[in-house]
């Protein structure tokens, strides 16, 4: 299969590879870092539906920026590091200390 151009290529990499995603989205309305964790397949669509409001949980805190996430090659990876983020005990402290720049900026 011949792929022309550079959007075309990633268009069939995405379809070829699947990945999973574990996100921290920072809202840009609260002076306070409000932060949003959670996990999907297709971060891009992910990403969408929260800054439009379609998603319950991030709706009122809108616009939202993508300050972190991580891709797995196996579903469940994805969402027992989702978990670890949301309930480990410092896990969510020790990340937020290591992108901290990410965290303090507009």
């Amino acid at each position: 299969m011949q792929v022309k151009g550079t959007h075309s290529f990633w268009l069939l990499f995405d379809t070829m590879v699947k990945m999973y995603y574990v996100y921290i989205l920072k809202s840009q309305k609260f002076e306070k870092h409000k932060l949003y964790i959670g996990s999907t397949p297709d971060l891009r669509r992910r990403f969408k539906e929260h800054n439009s409001g379609q998603s319950e949980y991030t709706k009122y805190g809108i616009p939202w920026k993508l300050v972190y996430y991580e891709a797995f090659d196996v579903k469940h990876d994805a969402l027992v590091r989702e978990k670890h983020l949301k309930t480990g005990t410092g896990a969510i402290g020790f990340l937020k200390r290591r992108i901290k720049q990410s965290l303090d900026s507009n």
